[in-house]
This record gives C-alpha cells, structure tokens and sequence, in this order.
C-alpha cells in the first residue's frame, strides 16, 4: 500500500485546515476565518484501499511578533523536515505579496512538493496563472493542483497527485484512527475555536485553553477547562456583561463536544489572567508549544 506523512504548509487563513477536514471527511482541525487559528502540528489520517496517509496541518508560517509566534513557525519548519511529501497551499484569491515573499525567502524543501492553488472559486484566470508560474518557477519541478477546500472541488484530483509521490509503505495507524491528538487537546481546539468566532480584535490571539480535568465518574461526564488571557481587561471580555460572553462560548462549545462524543456533558469554565504567556518559554513548553 501506498503510506507516509504529508505537510500541509503556508501562510496562515489559506485554507491548510480546510482542506484536512475535507479529505479525512470529519474535522481534525478547527477552522476560522482568523488568521494563526493552528497553533500546533495536527494529524489527520485518511484510509482507502490502497493507501494510508497521515497528514501534518500546520500553523500560517508568518513574520513573528513574540515566542508563541516563533514556536509556530518552528513547529512548521519542523514538520516539513519529518515529512515525505509537502502540500505547498497557496490563497488564490489573492495577489502575490511581501508575505509571499517571506515564504520564499525562509521556505526550503527537502521532499518533493505539490502547490495547491485553493480558494479557486474566488478568483480569476489572470490571477491563478501569474501564482502558478511564480510557484514553478520557484520550485521546478512541481505539480500544481486547484481546490476549492470549502465545497470539495479538487480534492480527488489532489489525493491522486499525493499518492503518486508516495512510496509503498506500512500501515502507521489502525483503519478506525482519524487523528493522533487526544481528547483534552480536542476539546481545548473546540473552545478556542468559539473564542475566536465570538470574540473580536486581538483578545482571542491572545487567549489560549488548558483541558485541567476530564472526569468520567460523574453523570453526565464533567470536563473543566481554563480560559487563560495576558490582562484583566480581557478576563473582562471573555466573561461578559454578566457572564454572557463565558456563557455563549460554554454553549456553543458543549454542543460541539457532546456531537463529538455522542453523549451529554457538563462543561465547567473559568478564565485565569497569565501575564505575557505568549512570551513565556515554560508556558509554552508546559502547555504542549513545542
């Protein structure tokens, strides 16, 4: 059978993690129209007849501002090193720009490379050829394939062109595995995926959620689990006027965990203020950045 890890790379809201929950069929990744919504490496693994392959969706690789920022790109250059094969995923609704610049000018592969020009139905023929003959020229030889993550488009098309560069291999993973990460962490990507659908401007960049506590002995099953924010004043705005905000978040992100588990929980959330945490070395590497 054809197996092996795959990198799914690129600047951040391109559409990595998108394009994952459309080829495992279930999501494995939270999604958001927020930039820097990955924050660390996720498996996903597809299964057919003849192949097994583990994907890597990674964090947007942009400029960084702090050490939350440079972990992020660390874990993506990372996991492009430890992969077969690199899913290059460009935003072809957009121009090429300085941002594009910066991933040609830290970007290097040592694993062929296929360029996925996604979010096709949002742009024109001039704009796609100019992007696909910048990224050949960059990266000759390359296979290119165009997507539309978002309703499915290409996605067969890109599958074929992943399993011609992967070599025969073993089976890494039982059929019925979908992804490496466990529940807590599952459930804390649940949570900070409402954040950042229910809260603006820069409060859910800097929050981050810790699982404390999963406990399956109580009826129905009880999880805790911290909101943890760089000020009080953005404690304030997670935990609303009145405890709205806190509330909102807790229910839009029960419903999704309990659709997940298939049964009814108790989720019980607080939110802690932890100065700077984004610029914590021990912070990052005790809460699993790294």
């Amino acid at each position: 059978m054809k197996s092996g890890f795959v990198c799914l790379v690129g600047r951040s809201n391109v559409g990595k993690s998108t394009i994952l929950n459309r080829i495992i069929g279930k999501k494995v990744s939270i999604v958001s129209p927020k930039s820097q919504t990955t924050r660390n490496s996720i498996q996903g693994i597809y299964n057919d007849e003849d192949s097994q392959i583990i994907f890597v969706d990674t964090p947007g690789i942009h400029k960084p501002k702090n050490a939350l920022g440079e972990t992020m790109d660390k874990i993506s250059y990372s996991s492009i090193r430890d992969c077969d094969l690199a899913i290059f995923v460009v935003d072809a609704s957009k121009p090429f720009n300085e941002g594009d610049q910066y991933l040609f000018d830290h970007l290097k592969f040592d694993c062929n490379v296929i360029i996925v020009l996604n979010k096709i139905d949002e742009t024109n023929v001039e704009l796609v050829n100019d992007l696909k003959n910048r990224y050949v020229e960059q990266y000759h030889p390359v296979e290119v394939v165009q997507t539309c993550a978002f309703d499915g488009f290409g996605i067969k098309d890109l599958i074929g062109a992943i399993k011609k560069n992967l070599d025969e291999g073993p089976q890494y993973y039982d059929v019925s595995t979908t992804t490496n990460r466990d529940l807590a962490f599952r459930i804390q990507e649940i949570i900070r995926e409402k954040m950042l659908t229910l809260l603006r401007e820069e409060v859910p960049h800097s929050s981050t959620v810790v699982c404390e506590k999963i406990d399956d002995e109580e009826y129905p099953l009880t999880i805790y689990a911290k909101i943890i924010v760089e000020k009080d004043s953005q404690k304030g705005i997670v935990i609303g006027s009145r405890g709205i905000m806190i509330r909102k978040i807790g229910t839009y992100a029960r419903q999704d965990i309990e659709a997940m588990l298939g049964k009814h929980i108790n989720l019980q959330l607080n939110v802690q203020v932890v100065e700077n945490w984004r610029n914590s070395s021990r912070f990052l590497v005790r809460n699993g950045f790294n």
